[in-house]
């Protein structure tokens, strides 16, 4: 299973490439898969370095809150990470 956290798109250079923003790491991605109009502040979801699919902001901030969400349990303790499903079995019911 892939997991794509949606990522901001910070610029577009005149290739059709992108420096975009995940949870604060910023990447260079290829725009060329997605058909419509990208701009600055918009979000993608992207793997091994291609943008596949736009996302509308609200999606993609609810997202990432969860996420950080995630995030901040395994920080905790919360869940612990040598758990095989990281505690996202809560997600499925």
């Amino acid at each position: 299973m892939c997991l794509s956290i949606p990522s901001e798109i910070l610029e577009i250079d005149e290739l059709n490439n992108a420096i975009v923003q995940t949870l604060g790491v910023k990447r260079k991605v290829n725009l060329d898969l997605i058909d419509e109009p990208l701009q600055k502040g918009d979000f993608v979801l992207i793997h091994v370095g291609v943008a596949m699919e736009k996302i509308d902001k609200e999606s993609a901030l609810e997202s990432i809150k969860t996420y950080r969400e995630i995030v901040d349990k395994m920080n905790s303790g919360e869940i612990n990470t040598n758990e095989g499903d990281l505690g996202l079995n809560e997600f499925n019911r």
